[in-house]
């Protein structure tokens, strides 16, 4: 840049006399001070009787101009931090004029964005207070655009209790000053159109609350991706313009019933499945190329991935969000992973990303406070706080709240074609008093203690879901007996798609863990679940949750010696894809790993050398491809008519056997003896006589066991048993599973 002068003096013509067209003094000392609340009112050009009056703020210069065709037009310096003002004849230049501004040093020029329109409209502030703005990730946060004819970005972002708000980064030295915002009066949003700035920038907001405190620079919540932990800056990108090769799955995908197909799911916490040589976690390509193959290649359907939303602390796991728009940066940037999603796509795996609306943390760039005071939390702590977790709590009964977050799960599943939504901590959200003791929550006014505003939330969240994308499912983490989670809304339900199971899960587990002499005592632990197990639409879930803070692994749970304890969990995966309800297994479960789970190391992939993992792995995969191809496992896992007892009551000898059926399809026989002692001629009830294949057999060689079983088939005779019109004498493999289907 080089210094400069303007020779032109402002052009003598009709202008209002006695500096009517002059802004006040305390006009301009707010604006140096990045407090003025409506700063378009003073900035940029006015008409005026006999032309326009154009003001700058432009911090650092002693000179500045209009340039014009016939010269530049010189403007006065009204105050030392940079505030210029001129009359100009005239009408006022179209929006994209530049200014030229000079010091002693140098010179420079900028495009004024104080001479743009607003980009947003009215029905965008009506949706938006409604709370029915479903595609509100395309008006607020930081979108680079073409508006009024010139490139730029344009920042919007939701704070009705501010004085002022500014757009701060990189390109205007983080200085409030400089790019002060329009403020919508009807939605509380402010927005600025920045000409010349794109992708790649950084940037964040000067929040300034009702009562002059200048909050802590806050990152945007609508955000779609930002720095790198421990940097906390938000970063302009575009989620809008990948070109997507997975036009068959989706189409596919439409047309099936997720209650009905199989559900298989891997849950994977992607920074640690594998890291590389110098212990880095993979990036999206990587991960594309090493785990999309690995979890479709053992015959899953789905990867479930726990939190990718951008959270401030590793160890979280991703439960604690600061943005619900921003794919982290830990594994790349946005359109890496839409390339992650759309291999798995291509290589047969859906995407269920773990998605969490119950709290947020309390971490100064991020929500909490956002303008001085409560505004995406309740501002009772008795209803805005989880004291245990030190989080806080949406209020779910604020209509632009609600539309955040209906509007974050719709973002999802339109950018990134996400397939499912397993949404966290629900029983968190549904009770007023969950994890607190008395007094320290707030009821409703009839003394009950259910969240009102958080049911409808959940309700609105799933049926926007389900009417924008036939197919895609959503899956509730909930733990209590609250009833219809998986109900429809219209009839009073939650209106998930899929609930996890914890109380199977709970129940088998606690089962397994006993040693077998003590079973029988606990048999109603396996046969209690069959009691409600249609109640809902159930996922049996082996996640995260069970193999972390000193609950063991799956396989360190299992008592007995060596080979008994790789039985027993041989036995419990056979018993859990023939159980009614979808699937989902942890990472390191497939191969029997034997610590709990580091979410600072990688699964214990050397023990892959030893042939009792591979065997477990190899077991997996096998049933993962048997329930896929035996409609009869999982065309009605929702359904009680696809499930019958034929064994239930032999708790002697700890042997359970039962049957799963699909209209017009193979019924699939299970046979589990959970006693290291192996039984001969053990006969059980079958749908018809003939020759039965022995389709799965736990204790197989090639799995590690002792290779006890049938040789692969049976012959069923016309003896009634159990209630069916033929039976089989059986040899029950000690500490295992059969699989049987007519031959």
């Amino acid at each position: 840049m080089t210094s400069g002068t303007f020779p032109c003096s402002p052009p003598d013509g009709r202008r209002p006399s006695g500096g009517r067209w002059q802004v006040s003094d305390g006009a301009i000392l707010a604006l140096a001070e990045a407090r003025h609340g409506d700063p378009f009112a003073v900035l940029g050009p006015h008409p005026m009787e006999g032309g326009y009056v154009l003001r700058a703020f432009l911090p650092g210069a002693t000179q500045a101009a209009l340039l014009t065709e016939a010269g530049p037009a010189a403007l006065t310096l009204r105050h030392p931090s940079g505030f210029f003002e001129g009359f100009l004849p005239g009408a006022p230049p179209a929006p994209g004029y530049r200014l030229h501004a000079a010091n002693a040093e140098a010179s420079w020029e900028v495009v004024d964005p104080y001479g743009f329109t607003g980009v947003l409209g009215a029905l965008d502030d009506h949706l938006l207070v409604e709370g029915t703005h479903r595609r509100l990730y395309e008006k607020l946060g930081a979108h680079p655009m073409r508006h009024q004819g010139v490139d730029g970005v344009h920042f919007a972002v939701w704070a009705p209790n501010a004085s002022a708000v500014s757009v701060v980064g990189d390109f205007n030295f983080w200085d409030a000053r400089r790019h002060p915002m329009r403020k919508r009066i009807d939605s509380g949003v402010w927005e600025i159109f920045l000409p010349g700035l794109g992708e790649g920038t950084k940037y964040k907001f000067r929040v300034r609350s009702a009562d002059g405190r200048d909050m802590p620079l806050k990152a945007d919540p609508f955000g779609f991706f930002a720095e790198l932990r421990p940097a906390t800056a938000s970063v302009v990108a575009r989620t809008d313009n990948f070109t997507w090769t997975d036009g068959e799955w989706m189409a596919r995908r439409a047309t099936q019933d997720p209650r009905r197909v199989p559900i298989s799911a891997y849950e994977v916490h992607l920074g640690s499945w594998r890291r590389g040589w110098a212990h880095e976690m993979f990036d999206w390509d990587r991960l594309a190329t090493e785990l999309v193959p690995y979890a479709a290649g053992l015959g899953f359907t789905h990867l479930e991935v726990m939190p990718l939303t951008e959270h401030p602390l590793d160890d979280s796991w991703g439960y604690q969000p600061v943005g619900m728009f921003a794919v982290t940066a830990r594994f790349g940037q946005p359109d890496g992973f839409a390339r992650f999603v759309d291999a798995a796509h291509r290589a047969g795996l859906g995407i269920i990303l773990d998605w969490v609306p119950a709290h947020f943390p309390t971490d100064a760039h991020g929500l909490a406070q956002f303008d001085g005071q409560p505004l995406y939390e309740c501002a009772d702590p008795r209803r805005g706080m989880h004291q245990e977790w030190g989080t806080a709590i949406f209020d779910y009964g604020r209509s632009e709240v609600s539309n955040y977050l209906i509007a974050s799960a719709l973002y999802w599943l339109d950018r990134f074609h996400i397939d499912g939504l397993r949404v966290d901590a629900v029983a968190s959200m549904l009770y007023l008093d969950y994890s607190r003791k008395p007094g320290e929550w707030l009821p409703n006014p009839d003394g009950s203690n259910d969240n009102r505003d958080a049911v409808r939330f959940l309700q609105h969240m799933n049926a926007a879901a389900y009417a924008a994308h036939p197919g895609v499912f959503t899956v509730a983490e909930e733990s209590t007996a609250w009833a219809g989670v998986t109900a429809p809304a219209y009839v009073g339900g939650l209106g998930f798609g899929l609930k996890w199971n914890m109380g199977w899960m709970h129940d088998t587990l606690d089962y397994l863990a006993k040693d077998p002499v003590y079973r029988p005592w606990h048999h109603d632990r396996i046969t209690f679940g069959l009691l409600y197990a249609f109640a809902e639409n159930f996922v049996l879930p082996l996640s995260h949750d069970e193999v972390v803070h000193g609950k063991h692994s799956l396989l360190g749970r299992m008592p007995g010696d060596e080979w008994q304890r790789f039985a027993n969990l041989r036995a419990l995966y056979a018993l859990m894809w023939a159980y009614p309800g979808k699937k989902l297994l942890f990472m390191g479960q497939e191969i029997g790993q034997g610590d709990e789970w580091n979410s600072n190391d990688q699964v214990q992939w050397h023990l892959l050398e030893y042939p009792l993992h591979q065997g477990v792995q190899k077991l997996v995969g096998d049933l993962n491809h048997l329930y896929r191809d035996l409609p009869g496992l999982h065309a009605r896992d929702c359904e009680a008519d696809g499930f019958a007892w034929l064994v239930v009551d032999d708790a002697a000898q700890s042997v359970f056997a039962w049957m799963r059926t699909a209209e017009g399809e193979k019924p699939v026989v299970c046979v589990v003896n959970f006693t290291p002692v192996v039984r001969r001629g053990y006969r059980v009830g079958l749908p018809c006589g003939g020759a039965w294949r022995e389709v799965l057999n736990t204790d197989a060689r090639l799995y590690g066991g002792s290779d006890v079983g049938n040789g692969g088939e049976v012959m069923a005779e016309a003896v009634e048993t159990h209630g069916q019109p033929a039976s089989a004498e059986l040899t029950l493999p000690p500490l295992g599973a059969l699989w049987l289907t007519p031959a």
